[in-house]
């Protein structure tokens, strides 16, 4: 078991990683990945921004640093500013300042976390700006991606046409958009329109209805395991709904299935952000008083999902057998500096785990 001092150690080096690793870059974004065996940052990626904006935000409200608000400042002032297309209103997938020009696509997923982290900017803030293109990006994400009985994931830009759906998760619609969808419950009740309270009821009520054909998806176990991650995303997205009934039933349904599936296939493949979000998601819902806290698999995924952060303070994606991916994520680091955070607060008797502030 892993000590409450081990963690409070682990978050101050996973914090300086994002702080003084170079995964910022001076323009204010966040790159995708670095990789440690050839010392490179990947392109920077707008999600990827939206997510660490609401990471930082949660580790200066945790420790009271202003260095990671002003961090997450910069990030979110990438995104209003350089990142979002006026014209377009949305956010290209992928940005860079050299001729390795990304497709233009724009993502539902990226949207949705892009949105979350601004709307996390502006309650932190005080901002217009960050309220300001949060509304509108959650406006033309109801006008672009929501169709009569689906999400489309991908849009090819500018022409906003949709692209033909894959097998692969992320290039199909499917329950783990409701993450995203989370967005439009928090544009909910920032803004009082209830179009956005509208469009989350209704993507609630497709991934209720796609979740249960969600897992295994594929026979081949590693691409489970990724599909693992992505229906973690659904999980988070019941937790506005926590209390009814289908979603208290899906929540501890789902918990169960992931616990039994990681663990099957983790001595073959494991990602370090399925036990973290895993873990996260238990602890917010045994606090909605939904689903009973098993504290024996939550102690063994903390511990997991520990064996993931390297010298360097950030975490590594995951690991195949014995050996570690080179793949150091801020996604990855983000989710597992949280799951520690919280499971800390648990065994402290301070639990209060907020649904704005999950990352």
């Amino acid at each position: 078991m892993i000590s409450l001092s081990n963690i409070d150690s682990m978050l101050r080096r996973a914090g300086g990683w994002f702080l003084r690793s170079g995964i910022q870059e001076p323009s204010g974004g966040v790159a995708r990945y670095y990789r440690a065996d050839v010392g490179k940052n990947a392109r920077v990626s707008t999600e990827i921004t939206g997510y660490a904006v609401s990471a930082l935000l949660y580790l200066a409200e945790r420790t009271g640093d202003g260095s990671y608000t002003e961090a997450a400042v910069r990030a979110a002032r990438f995104l209003t500013r350089t990142a979002w297309n006026p014209a377009l209103a949305t956010f290209p997938f992928e940005h860079s300042d050299n001729c390795d020009q990304p497709t233009p696509l724009a993502y539902f997923f990226d949207c949705g976390i892009i949105v979350r982290g601004l709307l996390a900017a502006w309650r932190a803030t005080g901002v217009q700006e960050f309220l300001d293109t949060a509304v509108a990006s959650g406006r033309s994400m109801i006008a672009d991606f929501q169709a009569r009985s689906v999400i489309h994931p991908i849009l090819l830009l500018p022409d906003k046409r949709p692209l033909a759906y894959e097998p692969k998760w992320s290039a199909s619609p499917g329950c783990y958009q409701l993450k995203s969808a989370m967005a439009w419950q928090e544009l909910l009740e920032a803004t009082g329109e209830q179009r956005f309270g509208t469009a989350y009821e209704k993507a609630l009520d497709g991934a209720l209805e796609a979740a249960p054909a969600f897992l295994p998806g594929v026979a081949d176990r590693e691409k489970v395991m990724d599909r693992l991650h992505a229906y973690c995303y659904f999980l988070e997205g019941l937790l506005p709904c926590a209390g009814r009934t289908d979603c208290a039933r899906a929540l501890a349904a789902g918990i169960e299935e992931t616990a039994n599936t990681l663990r099957e296939i983790a001595p073959v493949f494991e990602r370090s952000d399925v036990y973290a979000q895993l873990l996260r998601v238990r602890l917010y819902a045994a606090q909605a008083g939904v689903v009973p806290l098993d504290e024996a698999r939550a102690s063994w995924e903390a511990g997991k999902a520990a064996e993931f952060q390297i010298t360097t303070g950030g975490f590594a994606f995951g690991r195949k057998g014995e050996e570690m991916l080179p793949f150091v994520n801020p996604v990855s680091t983000a989710f597992c500096l949280q799951a520690l955070a919280l499971w800390s607060d648990y065994q402290n008797g301070t639990l209060n785990a907020r649904r704005q502030s999950l990352v």
